[in-house]
């Protein structure tokens, strides 16, 4: 950081309002004691301090230790122009508290990058990629564990979804590969380990990947309670993860992990990010279709999940709703994604408008659920035989430049989940007795792929908004 004089330390003071400071204050009172300390010699005040144990103390189990000194290294990172504890003492001042906590929640690039260095190693200089990868798996770590422990999973459950261990190394991975070494490169595969990595290559890193500083701003407003009760603050990281509904019981356990829901739900429109709805499950649905296309057909945007019975998890967000129709649909806003073994997300490249495709009970037409590519080449293809795909991009799909997702080119389905994400569409609210369509998915998506109309629609009988997610 280097030294901070004191009208910098003021510039800090007046980044947060006045409500702020008196959140930082009593946090700082909380971590080093509520009452001032009395030399024994002088009978004079002494300045508060905060060390490693009462930091420990303080935290107790919301984060984990690991984490905990890394966050105590980067407050004592923090040079003071004033006598202030060496940079070998245990103790962080108040003016060191603030300073790391106005640079980490507010700071640019640049005054974040000296921190994060020495969050990722005490010595002096430059860092090594592998040392790297593990602070972000320390990172990644933490917000999935304090958000568990704070009970701040918004409606996800970690009984409910795929283990987080190979998601916090996924995205951790995923993370890293953005850094640029020395020579403004990224490094490919285990290159990475080995990259020798400066402030300037940390600071670039920050400043391209914004994930970075919500991760250590939600470690600090949840594992410290910084900031954390008041009005507007965390909202932001709080869209970190969507609120989850439509999952009922404990049956069903979802392909996706808390990483990889954050990490999907980053690339998705801001304006989609609070809110996923389960539509369709096959485990808990069933293996057809047909039930398929009842789920998903006009209930607005969705992310589609598959698993290939090699393991290989992977998908697709549709940024329009699903329509079964003999043509593509959909704008550039689609993407494919995988999530393991890899987690990576892969936009629209211009080539084409291949974007989406739905049909069924054609002669002459492909049927099934295609994404990128073209007929029988698809990126993501979903056979109307179903249990049965294909993602065809050797070497890149055309519309989107993924790769293969699955193991296999022609691979064999062994699970798949759809969520409808941002709001419900108005059609898809009316709620009250239901039709025998409304009841068989299966007879209103064979309607639809017929060309017929639903005469019972519009003549239901008013009732309340009750929720029923």
């Amino acid at each position: 950081m280097g030294n901070v004089e004191s009208s910098s330390y003021k510039k800090h003071l007046l980044r947060f309002l006045p409500d702020e400071l008196v959140d930082i204050d009593n946090v700082f009172s909380a971590l080093s004691g509520s009452d001032e300390a009395v030399g024994a010699k002088t009978g004079k005040a002494a300045k508060k301090a905060v060390t490693l144990d009462m930091l420990k103390a303080y935290v107790k189990a919301a984060l984990p230790e690991s984490m905990v000194i890394r966050l105590h290294n980067g407050m004592k990172s923090v040079q003071l122009a004033e006598k202030s504890p060496g940079p070998n003492s245990d103790q962080v001042v108040k003016e060191q508290f603030v300073i790391f906590t106005s640079a980490l929640i507010k700071g640019n690039a640049e005054e974040k990058s000296g921190i994060i260095m020495k969050m990722i190693s005490k010595a002096e200089g430059a860092v090594k990629g592998s040392q790297i990868l593990e602070f972000a798996q320390d990172l990644v770590g933490s917000v999935v564990h304090v958000l568990d422990y704070r009970k701040e999973l918004r409606g996800w459950n970690l009984k409910n979804t795929r283990n987080s261990t190979a998601g916090v190394k996924a995205l951790a991975s995923q993370l890293t590969s953005e850094l640029k070494v020395t020579d403004g490169k990224k490094a490919e595969g285990a290159q990475v380990l080995e990259a020798v990595c400066d402030e300037s290559c940390i600071e670039d890193w920050v400043f391209r990947v914004p994930q970075v500083s919500a991760l250590l701003t939600l470690i600090l407003q949840q594992g410290l309670l910084v900031l954390h009760s008041l009005p507007d603050q965390g909202q932001d990281t709080f869209h970190l993860l969507p609120t989850c509904k439509g999952v009922k019981g404990s049956q069903f356990v979802s392909l996706l992990d808390i990483p990889s829901v954050a990490y999907l739900n980053s690339h998705l429109p801001s304006e989609l990010r609070h809110t996923w709805r389960l539509l369709f499950a096959s485990q808990i649905h069933g293996e057809s279709f047909t039930q398929l296309c009842g789920h998903i057909v006009n209930k607005g945007p969705c992310v589609l999940v598959l698993r290939d019975v090699d393991g290989y998890i992977f998908g697709g967000f549709s940024s329009c709703s699903w329509e079964v129709k003999p043509t593509f649909q959909g704008d550039n806003g689609c993407f494919l994604f995988t999530v393991s073994p890899s987690l990576a997300v892969f936009t629209y490249t211009g080539y084409n408008d291949h974007y989406m495709y739905l049909n069924h009970g054609q002669q002459t037409m492909p049927n099934g659920l295609g994404m990128g590519g073209q007929h029988d080449y698809f990126g993501l293809w979903i056979d109307s035989d179903y249990g049965k795909g294909h993602s065809k991009a050797k070497p890149r799909c055309t519309t989107y430049n993924s790769p293969q997702l699955s193991a296999k080119e022609n691979f064999t389905l062994d699970a798949m989940e759809v969520w409808a994400v941002g709001d419900p569409l108005a059609n898809d609210t009316v709620k009250g007795p239901k039709s025998i369509l409304d009841v068989d998915p299966e007879a209103q998506a064979l309607l639809e792929m017929i060309g017929k109309s639903r005469q019972s629609d519009g003549l239901r009988e008013p009732v309340s908004n009750e929720d029923d997610d």
